[in-house]
């Protein structure tokens, strides 16, 4: 089973139901959601802290800095000359995700815009995942302890 973010920009107008419901419509079926992500900005905005509290996560908060260096498939201008990052929602799942993969590209319900990345699984630190190791690999004992 998947571990998401979903990484998430709304209007100053949108609401914690709006929030958590367009969280809710775009978590992938049997992925669990471990996250919220969003701009530092908007992290502390009541709807956001009141949705995190809802859907019982945490909130990870990126500058617009950190949000601006990640490449994402769908960035916007409009987005861009209103906070300094041409993505928040794409970016930011990204991000807390260990720069994990998009699954789900930016969706605009209403006041909330909404991207879901999948978590890097710690067990594939220091390998890339497409590493594989012979089977007639053999491993000298005395080495083994080292």
């Amino acid at each position: 089973m998947a571990e998401v973010y979903v990484g998430l920009g709304f209007t100053t107008s949108a609401s914690a139901v709006e929030i958590v419901d367009a969280v809710r419509g775009i978590v992938p079926q049997g992925a669990t959601l471990v996250g919220l992500a969003t701009a530092a900005v908007k992290a502390s905005a009541p709807a956001l802290v009141d949705a995190a509290q809802i859907l019982s996560v945490d909130v990870a908060a990126f500058t617009s800095e950190e949000l601006a260096a990640v490449p994402v498939p769908s960035p916007s201008t409009r987005v861009e000359q209103a906070v300094g990052t041409a993505s928040v929602a794409e970016a930011a799942a990204i991000l807390a995700t260990g720069h994990g993969q998009l699954t789900v590209g930016k969706t605009s319900t209403g006041a909330v815009t909404v991207a879901v990345a999948s978590k890097v699984p710690p067990a594939s630190a220091g390998f890339p995942a497409s590493t594989a190791f012979p089977a007639s690999t053999k491993i000298d004992d005395e080495m083994e302890c080292e």
